[in-house]
């Protein structure tokens, strides 16, 4: 039998906490998570620093990725005999939704944006190159690997196929929202998945949704919205965010400055020289960050050393509203006042947005993933959600941006009453008012 073929002598299960049980029955897909690529995800956490917010957010990229999986194991099952699914892509589906985050790096996209990556860039070399997951697509048939990493790019001919994993209700999203929500015990991101995936339907080059489930939709794009806003964009993460991302920054400096650390940051070096070798990647996951961050609170660099003892006990930077395209003059002031302070505002003053838009429809020309979400009408029309749904309607094409501003407020109540900067600092802060930030997820 071709091992595309191959079926477990047993069914194999996952106990889950959000979908009960991923079912695995190919024996591609059981020696895909049996790889050293695959385990790797176990050991990157899915919301990066979110656990210090919502204490219970310590589930990984490995946990998420089987969800996907077993959510497209399920919809394939109920597109079966129906005449416009291709039953000869299943394997294939079910390979790129397993592998889909496969590139995630540690702390994902803080750590990106500080050494200018791209997980989607490591998952297509990881899925590409000389790796254990290489190999096994490889055996389904020469050339399976690049359809997997096609689907995963977006770029497969089979669009019905991508949708199933990138669009604006696909499996990735079905699952981190439920599952995201289990793990920080907030109510926001639960909808009636079962529902949804009884409705969809396969429709030439796209999944649509029949109209008599457009009330489980309206549920789970309130959903994606409330989670953004209560949850991936809470600021509290996002302090610890900032840390993180200056952890990273000074660490480079000094490496590039030639200073002597006291041991010797090998893991971090060819990230340092944006010289990252696919080998040096996978090499790289929290637990050996978290090591170095330890070691580096003993440093003689006073930044350093500062930082990495916030993050790792945890005592953040606090907050206020603050809008840089409305209040620029105070920002500059602010950044020379901390200058004359002592404080270096390169490190301990960040402005922090994060915007999103929860719900568009197309507009030619821009990201496929803005591809509508359509209704089957009863007469086998095809409705735009947004024409269809006054609750989508609202926020359909309605981008949300908030700003912050982040610094040390233990620093500035420190200063000494006699410099001079202090009382103008506090002032610019509205720093006799309460500061946000305390506590575990404190509102």
């Amino acid at each position: 039998m071709p091992y595309k073929d191959k079926q477990l002598h047993e069914e194999k299960v996952f106990k889950d906490p959000v979908h009960r049980y991923v079912h695995v029955q190919d024996r591609v897909i059981w020696d895909l998570i049996a790889t050293p690529e695959f385990q790797r995800l176990r050991r990157i956490k899915q919301l990066g620093t979110s656990y210090l917010t919502f204490h219970g957010a310590e589930h990984s990229r490995f946990s998420h990725s089987l969800g996907v999986y077993e959510i497209v194991r399920r919809i394939i099952g109920n597109f079966e005999n129906r005449d416009d699914w291709n039953n000869d892509e299943r394997l294939l589906c079910l390979c790129a939704a397993l592998l889909h985050d496969l590139g995630h790096g540690p702390f994902s996209h803080s750590f990106e944006k500080v050494f200018k990556l791209d997980h989607e860039h490591f998952t297509q070399q990881i899925i590409l190159g000389e790796t254990t997951i290489h190999t096994i697509l490889e055996r389904v048939e020469p050339g399976f690997s690049q359809k997997v990493a096609d689907v995963i790019d977006k770029t497969y001919e089979d669009k019905l196929v991508v949708s199933l994993i990138s669009s604006q209700i696909d499996a990735d999203r079905m699952d981190y929202l439920q599952r995201d929500a289990y793990f920080t015990g907030v109510s926001y991101g639960h909808f009636d998945m079962e529902r949804i995936l009884r409705v969809m339907r396969p429709l030439e080059d796209q999944l649509v949704i029949k109209s008599s489930g457009m009330h489980a939709v309206e549920d789970y794009i309130m959903s994606r919205y409330q989670m953004y806003w209560q949850v991936y964009f809470h600021p509290v993460t996002r302090s610890a965010e900032v840390i993180l991302s200056k952890i990273l920054h000074r660490a480079k400096y000094l490496f590039e400055t030639n200073y002597t650390f006291k041991l010797q940051p090998f893991h971090f070096i060819s990230f340092f020289n944006e010289n990252v070798g696919l080998s040096d990647y996978l090499k790289l996951d929290e637990s050996i960050v978290f090591y170095y961050f330890q070691l580096w609170q003993e440093e003689d660099d006073a930044i350093l050393k500062d930082l990495c003892e916030r993050f790792i006990n945890r005592r953040l930077f606090k907050y206020i509203e603050f809008n840089p395209n409305q209040q620029m003059n105070e920002w500059m002031e602010l950044y020379k006042l901390f200058q004359e302070a002592g404080i270096n505002p390169d490190y301990y003053l960040e402005v922090d947005s994060s915007s999103d838009l929860p719900y568009d429809f197309y507009r030619p020309g821009e990201d496929d993933e803005r591809l509508p979400i359509n209704l089957l009408m009863p007469d086998g029309s095809l409705k735009e959600l947004s024409r269809n749904s006054d609750i989508v309607e609202s926020i359909s094409g309605k981008k949300r941006t908030d700003h912050k501003l982040y610094f040390p407020a233990d620093f500035l109540k420190r200063l000494s009453d006699d410099i001079p900067v202090k009382q103008r600092i506090m002032d610019l802060l509205n720093f006799e008012q309460p500061l946000e930030g305390e506590g575990e997820h404190a509102d």
